[in-house]
C-alpha cells in the first residue's frame, strides 16, 4: 500500500497482502519448506528456509508498511522473539571497544545482554529514561538504545531531541517500540536509526506466539542484521509468521479499544487513596505526558500503580476474576501481575503492572475496584 494517507485500520487490514489472484486466498497459507527448487545460478527468490521464506516476506512487507506508511526503501526482518531482535540490532552493530548506551529502568532481560556486551569488551553504560537522562552519558557512544515508555515504569523520552543530540555525536539509535506499536509511535519518522519490537506482545495481540522484528531505512544497517540472523538461525517459524499476520488485520481495533479502556481505568485509580505512584502517559497530569501527547498517537495498553505493600498486591490480583495473573502485555485477555517478584526490576514490592485487554471497559474496571476493595478489606 503506497498511499501514505490511508487510515490505520484500512492499512493494518490490508498491509503486507499480495496482489489478488483468482481463485487464490487474501492472505496464502504458511510456507513450510527449509529449501526450494533452485536450478542455475541461486539469484533472486528462494533458495533456503533459514535465509528467506514467502510467508515471511508477506509479514515483513505489512509491518514495514505500519512502521513507515507510504514510504519506499524501509526494510522489515522478523525473528523468532522479541530478544532476538533486539540481539540482532546490538550485536550486528557493536565490536570491541565501542561505547553504548542503554536505559536503566528498560526491558528486564536487558540486563543479561549488557553481561554479553562487555564480555565482547563493549562499554555500556546505563541511564534513566525520563528527563532524557541518557544524553548525560551520550560522549563516545556508538550506539543509544532507547526504550520509551519504558517498561514497567512507564517514564517517556523524546525521540527527537535524542536522535538528534545522538547523530551529532555520531552515535546510531534504535527504539524498543513494544509498548506503544507503530499505531501509537513510529521511531522512523522520529529520526531513529532502527525501529525494535517484541510483536509476540501488541502486534499480534493474543499472546500465543513468539516473534520480533526491527525496521530500518538504510540498506547497509538492514545487510548487517539480516546477516546476523542468518548466521545465528534467529528465525521465526512460517505458522508463527504466518499467524501474527492475520493478527494485524485486527490492529487498530485492538489498540483502539485497550488504549481508551487503559484511560478510563487510569482515570478511575486516580481516585482511590489506597493507590499510588500510578503512571499512564495519557493522563494530563502524568509527568510524561507532554512529552509522549508530541509524539505518540495513542498512549498504550500498560498502566502501572503501587499498592502499600507485597501482600495487598497479592491479594488484589487473587481477587481479580477476568484478568490474568501473567507477565506479558499487549493481549486481548487482560493480564496484570506485582512485577517486583521477578526481582529484576527497581519497583516497589506493591508494584503492579496492568496490561488491558478487549474486554468490556465496564466489566474490567469493575473487577478491578471489586478486587481493590477486596484487598484492602
Amino acid at each position: 500500500m503506497t498511499d501514505k494517507h490511508y487510515g490505520d485500520g484500512t492499512r493494518a487490514v490490508r498491509a503486507g497482502l499480495p496482489e489478488p489472484v483468482k481463485y487464490e486466498p487474501t492472505l496464502p497459507g504458511p510456507v513450510f519448506a527449509a529449501h526450494f527448487h533452485l536450478p542455475g545460478e541461486p539469484t533472486g527468490g528462494y533458495g533456503y528456509g533459514r535465509d528467506e521464506n514467502p510467508t515471511w516476506t508477506h509479514l515483513e512487507r505489512a509491518i514495514g508498511e505500519l512502521e513507515a506508511p507510504g514510504e519506499q526503501g524501509v526494510e522489515t526482518l522478523v525473528f523468532a522473539s522479541g530478544m532476538a531482535a533486539i540481539s540482532a540490532v546490538l550485536l550486528s552493530q557493536l565490536k570491541t571497544g565501542d561505547i553504548v548506551v542503554v536505559p536503566s529502568d528498560g526491558y528486564q532481560a536487558l540486563p543479561l545482554l549488557h553481561e554479553q556486551l562487555r564480555a565482547y569488551g563493549i562499554e555500556v553504560r546505563t541511564a534513566p529514561t525520563g528527563g532524557d537522562g541518557q544524553l548525560a552519558v551520550l560522549e563516545g557512544a556508538r550506539l543509544l538504545w532507547i526504550e520509551t515508555p519504558s517498561n514497567p515504569g512507564l517514564d517517556v523520552c523524546d525521540i527527537r531531541r535524542l536522535v538528534r543530540e545522538a547523530h551529532a555525536a555520531g552515535a546510531l539509535v534504535a527504539v524498543d517500540n513494544t509498548l506503544a506499536t507503530p499505531l501509537g509511535q513510529r521511531p522512523l519518522e522520529l529520526g531513529a536509526d532502527f525501529s525494535v519490537a517484541s510483536d509476540t506482545k501488541g502486534m499480534t495481540g493474543h499472546g500465543d506466539i513468539l516473534l520480533g522484528h526491527v525496521s530500518c531505512r538504510d540498506p547497509e544497517r538492514a545487510a548487517e542484521v539480516r546477516r546476523w540472523r542468518k548466521v545465528v538461525g534467529a528465525i521465526p517459524g512460517p505458522m508463527e509468521a504466518w499467524l501474527a499476520h492475520r493478527s494485524l488485520a485486527t490492529l487498530q481495533l485492538r489498540i483502539d479499544r485497550q488504549c481508551s479502556t487503559a484511560l478510563a481505568l487510569a482515570q478511575t485509580l486516580a481516585g482511590r487513596a489506597d493507590v499510588t505512584g500510578l503512571r499512564y502517559p495519557g493522563l494530563p497530569d502524568d509527568p510524561s505526558h507532554a512529552v509522549a501527547a508530541r509524539q505518540m498517537r495513542r498512549f498504550g495498553s500498560v498502566v502501572s500503580f503501587e499498592l502499600a505493600d507485597r501482600k495487598r498486591a497479592d491479594r488484589f490480583l487473587e481477587g481479580l476474576r477476568i484478568v490474568d495473573d501473567a507477565t506479558s502485555f499487549g493481549g486481548v485477555r487482560s493480564t496484570a501481575e506485582r512485577r517486583g517478584r521477578w526481582g529484576g526490576d527497581a519497583v516497589a514490592e506493591g508494584f503492579i503492572r496492568f496490561s488491558v485487554g478487549a474486554e468490556d471497559p465496564e466489566d474490567l474496571i469493575a473487577d478491578v475496584l471489586r478486587a481493590l476493595d477486596e484487598a484492602a478489606a
